[in-house]
């Protein structure tokens, strides 16, 4: 018997290796997701990541990090808001677990003013906002808050606190973004009981507000009140998880789901220039700097800088092939190193002045002509002529107007003579009859 003692052992401790049967429960049904620690390899439940396209990926702008699949799928933005049960019946230590979960969803998504803003609800039997959509705008300090949380009290009011979700944490005031900015409202609810008030009304009146509701189940928790506070499809929105402690693991599903299409990693997307991905998952086409998108929304053409009126040139602008331009000066100044701004040239440097003697330059961009010493400067401006030679023309000049004035003179002394005469004439016949008259 002792000779066959150490098969048998062996035998018994196969036995006690092999799993249990599998046993269909009232879980296994569809309508939910299904984490738990038994089951086939890996981790049951958990979705395939999709496959990264083949091909170099292309980083568009404004494509942000936390991009998965070589560079294709990239976290959304969203106004997310994490609704904690932490009743009595979450223990210490499967309440760490859950923060654990919600810092590692975090820890997936892009966290910024631009990016995912994130708010936490803890509820039992009173709702308590731990902080709001703009409380932390930066992973780390989101992380440490998350840590810092406690649990509350008793109770399981998840109607309440998804109601306080919709009026004080959704909101404008508290951070959220508006109808026009298109960020989705998420709500993740991660309970382990069933709710102490109802549910199906409150979450019906969020979801027509246009909140998407994911509904996480632990343990104990109502599978039929998480279907009615989860959003459409079901089997996208309710999970379940046997224990706390494999909850964290749900993280990688939320990353999937959370998951855009980075198109411009594609190389599909035909623009010309300039690849930029969307928050909705879209993209849209720039131009480099000096062109204008045409009308097809992919090509660019070269715009007119100068037309802009934005190229600083102080004096002429011109536009180049390539879409930029540069700056050049009126005549008679040079353009400075600044490529923009202008100075008054040296014309008098140019030796195009015409001066026969000196150049002057003025300060507006002009010169004058000046002569040397004992010269003096013609009509023409730019000739000079000896000072000597010029009194000289003045002296002939002169003595041509002298005699003219003297002529002249002459003439009308002979004129004023014989007027003289012609009135003593004229007097003494005047004289002669007034006698006349008397004596007669």
């Amino acid at each position: 018997m002792l000779r066959h003692l150490p098969g048998l052992l062996l035998l018994l401790w196969q036995l006690l290796l092999l799993p249990p049967p599998a046993v269909p429960g009232p879980l296994d049904r569809p309508g939910f997701l299904r984490l738990g620690t038994r089951g086939p390899g890996g981790s049951p439940g958990r979705r395939p990541a999709p496959a990264a396209p083949t091909g170099t990926p292309y980083s568009g702008a404004g494509q942000h990090g936390g991009a998965r699949g070589a560079g294709v799928c990239k976290s959304m933005p969203l106004d997310l808001v994490f609704i904690i049960d932490s009743s009595r019946s979450v223990r210490p230590l499967e309440f760490t677990k859950v923060k654990t979960f919600v810092s590692r969803v975090i820890d997936t998504l892009d966290i910024g003013p631009a990016d995912t803003r994130v708010a936490v609800v803890n509820y039992a039997s009173t709702v308590k906002i731990e902080f709001h959509l703009q409380t932390h705008l930066d992973k780390q300090s989101l992380k440490q808050a998350v840590a810092r949380i406690t649990p509350l009290s008793t109770g399981t009011m998840s109607g309440l606190a998804i109601q306080t979700a919709m009026d004080e944490a959704f909101t404008v005031e508290a951070g959220a973004r508006g109808p026009a900015s298109n960020i989705p409202k998420v709500a993740i609810i991660v309970t382990d009981g069933r709710p102490q008030d109802q549910v199906n009304e409150v979450a019906a009146r969020a979801q027509a507000s246009g909140i998407e509701l994911y509904a996480v189940g632990v343990d104990r928790a109502d599978m039929e009140s998480l279907r009615m506070m989860a959003s459409e499809p079901l089997d996208e929105h309710v999970f379940y998880v046997e224990t706390y402690g494999v909850i964290e693991k749900l993280s990688s599903r939320f990353q999937e789901t959370f998951c855009v299409i980075n198109k411009c990693a594609l190389n599909t997307h035909g623009c010309e220039h300039i690849c930029v991905n969307d928050r909705t998952g879209s993209y849209h086409c720039e131009c480099y700097e000096g062109y204008t998108l045409n009308e097809d929304r992919k090509t660019c053409s070269a715009q007119d800088q100068c037309a802009l009126g934005t190229h600083d040139c102080q004096h002429i602008c011109v536009n180049d092939r390539a879409g930029s331009h540069h700056c050049e000066c009126y005549e008679g100044y040079t353009l400075n190193e600044d490529k923009k701004t202008c100075s008054v040239r040296n014309q008098c440097a140019l030796d195009s002045h015409g001066c026969q003697h000196i150049c002057v330059n003025d300060g507006a961009a002009s010169y004058h002509c000046d002569c040397y010493t004992g010269y003096t400067l013609n009509e023409d401006k730019k000739t000079c002529s000896a000072i000597a030679e010029a009194r000289r023309l003045t002296s002939t000049e002169d003595a041509c107007a002298c005699g003219a004035t003297l002529a002249f003179q002459d003439k009308v002394s002979s004129y004023l003579q014989r007027l003289n005469t012609k009135l003593d004439d004229i007097l003494e016949k005047l004289q002669a009859n007034e006698y006349g008259q008397i004596h007669r």
